[in-house]
């Protein structure tokens, strides 16, 4: 058996699997008046029902109603034109089940009652189909800063740490605490100044009191209202709402 046939005999199986599990669901509530009718009676009309104006729908969506673009236009164009005959088709189980009147009077008010079932049975069928939106992988790569972009910040340090990594800096005051990995320091200068002087860096300023180093971050995370960084050395820096679409744009989130 090819491929292709092995699916579409899958799919169908598992589509009138689903409409017997609703014709069952809908026999053994008995709405619209069927109540009154014997238990093996309701069952079967309703399945008769659910499952032939399933496959009603089933056909149009498959034929007309994949070309609607869209989940609801779709299901709304599908759900429209089943109604019609799938309305027939209950008028008919009904005469055949409970042996009532065939009265063709009662199609029209019916249509509103099938049209109101179809909704639902189309919408569950379409949402056990819909397939999840393509996951993406992306990967953000960032080029190591050029020396000199970080080289006037930098003769603010100590000599230990004039060459190492820089990770972060957090601002305390008129005071900031600069994070290497060889440990952190602290010196006097405004936040705004340091941010002038690594204009020409690798990073983010992610909140009003921190930068942090773009090849620095190894992990993101955002959660009520803000996020968080994850950098090296197991430091985490807060991201503010502010500051959250600079790194949406760059790739981060």
């Amino acid at each position: 058996m090819r491929p292709d046939l092995r699916a579409t005999l899958k799919r169908a199986a598992a589509d009138l699997a689903l409409l017997l599990a609703i014709g069952l669901f809908m026999g053994a509530v008995g709405p619209y008046g069927t109540g009154h009718l014997p238990p093996r009676q309701i069952y079967v009309y309703w399945l008769a029902c659910i499952v032939g104006g399933g496959l009603i729908g089933v056909a149009i969506d498959e034929t007309i109603g994949r070309r609607a673009r869209g989940f609801w236009r779709r299901l709304l164009v599908t759900t429209v034109l089943m109604t019609p005959p799938a309305t027939l088709l209950v008028l008919m189980s009904g005469h055949v089940v409970a042996g009532g009147a065939l009265i063709l009077s009662r199609y029209w008010p019916l249509l509103w009652q099938v049209f109101l079932i179809s909704i639902p049975v189309m919408a569950i069928r379409a949402l056990v189909w819909r397939r999840p939106p393509p996951v993406v992988e992306t990967r953000v790569v960032v080029a190591p800063p050029l020396p000199e972009a970080e080289a006037v910040f930098r003769r603010r340090l100590s000599a230990k740490r004039r060459g190492a990594r820089l990770i972060a800096i957090e601002a305390d005051d008129h005071y900031l605490r600069v994070h290497t990995d060889v440990g952190a320091e602290m010196i006097t200068l405004r936040l705004a100044v340091a941010l002038d002087e690594l204009s020409g860096a690798h990073g983010f300023q992610t909140h009003r009191s921190w930068w942090v180093a773009a090849e620095a971050i190894e992990g993101v995370r955002w959660r009520r209202g803000g996020g968080e960084l994850r950098l090296a050395g197991g430091l985490v820096a807060p991201v503010s709402r502010t500051h959250a679409p600079t790194l949406k744009a760059a790739g981060w989130f």
